[in-house]
């Protein structure tokens, strides 16, 4: 019995603050849902990011990327995605709302100690997202003040591994890291780390300077080095062309040569056949009637000449006894002909000589 009761007179407080409702009463109802706001600055309270339940009405519309986790009598009975739900007033509690998007979450400025000893500024931007209502709520106290306490940590411990150039060279691979280690962690608490960006890494003022300087040795190192590369391909292209141009003057002189011998060649080619057809003529001239004593007659006519010339070439020669006897020097030549000519073809001229006279 004593169940019976309470069981009606919790239906009838129900029923009760249905009628005081007013959906049920014809009011129009704004249900506002508070945006979260969040400040990385120190001394933030991390609880203003979090949304204000609404109160129950027996009625709750859900907008769109919203969850709202039910409590019953204290205990968790369910989350509530988009859409219209009906939970009993007094009975059902809206314990906690959660925001389903990704949002992005600046990390503070902060200091850090890379593994070469340098103290640098860095900050960043994380972006999360709850995928678990449940653990959200249940999980942490605070899940975006804890991811975000875990991203500063992880920043400075992977900071801590790396030297001051390495830190500007990888910042992709630092970024990869941090949110591996906090995905590690934060599954726990019903978030995901989707991505971080590191935003400014600032180093000391000194160490900014020798940067600089390093930055403008190195520009002046490769000035220099493009500058001896560019002397030394001039030079390469130079001799290629000195190298070139004796091979195209060997080649041409080499082809010169080829063409002068080939000329001179059949120079001598030519002159030899001419020589050749010359005596060949000049032997059948021989054979002819009265060859010989035309020959003769020829050498003796040069024979005389060629003593007429003796007298221009020097002041001093030597006579022979028969120079005053013009006859006796044409005697001489024919004699010197005849000694050089050979007996037969003086017989076979005789003979060819003879022949006309006996037919």
């Amino acid at each position: 019995m004593y169940q019976i009761s309470r069981s009606r007179s919790v239906a009838s407080n129900a029923v009760r603050s249905l009628r005081q409702s007013p959906l049920l009463s014809g009011a129009t109802v704004t249900t506002t849902t508070p945006v979260r706001r969040f400040s990385s600055s120190p001394g933030h309270a991390f609880n203003s990011y979090r949304i204000d339940p609404p109160v129950n009405w027996g009625i709750r519309i859900v907008p769109e990327k919203k969850a709202c986790v039910i409590e019953r009598f204290g205990k968790y009975a369910k989350t509530l995605e988009s859409g219209i739900h009906f939970l009993v007033p007094g009975v059902d509690r809206i314990a906690y709302v959660h925001s389903l998007k990704e949002e992005a979450i600046p990390i503070g400025n902060q200091s850090a100690i890379t593994k070469d000893n340098v103290s640098i500024h860095i900050d960043g931007v994380l972006y999360v997202k709850i995928v678990n209502p449940h653990l959200a709520s249940y999980g942490v106290e605070n899940p975006i003040y804890a991811v975000v306490q875990l991203a500063q940590t992880t920043m400075r411990s992977e900071l801590g591994k790396m030297t001051l150039d390495k830190t500007f060279e990888e910042r992709d691979t630092l970024n990869e890291k941090i949110v591996e280690a906090i995905n590690v962690a934060a599954k726990h608490w019903g978030l995901e780390c989707l991505r971080y960006e590191i935003r400014d890494i600032m180093p000391p003022n000194g160490v900014r300077i020798a940067m600089e300087m390093q930055a403008e040795a190195e520009r002046k190192k490769r000035a220099q080095i493009l500058e001896s590369e560019g002397e030394r391909q001039a030079h390469i292209n130079i001799a290629d062309g000195k190298k070139s141009s004796v091979i195209l003057e060997s080649e041409a002189a080499k082809i010169n040569q080829v063409n002068r011998a080939s000329g001179e060649a059949e120079a001598i080619i030519a002159r030899a056949q001419a020589t050749a057809r010359g005596l060949a003529m000049l032997s059948q001239s021989l054979k002819a009637t009265g060859g010989v004593e035309a020959a003769g007659l020829r050498v003796a006519e040069q024979y005389i000449h060629a003593f007429g010339n003796i007298a221009k070439e020097g002041t001093t020669m030597l006579l022979p006894s028969s120079a005053e006897n013009p006859a006796n020097m044409i005697a001489q030549a024919l004699t010197m002909y005849k000694s050089l000519v050979p007996k037969g073809a003086l017989q076979e001229t005789s003979a060819v000589e003879s022949s006309p006279k006996g037919e």
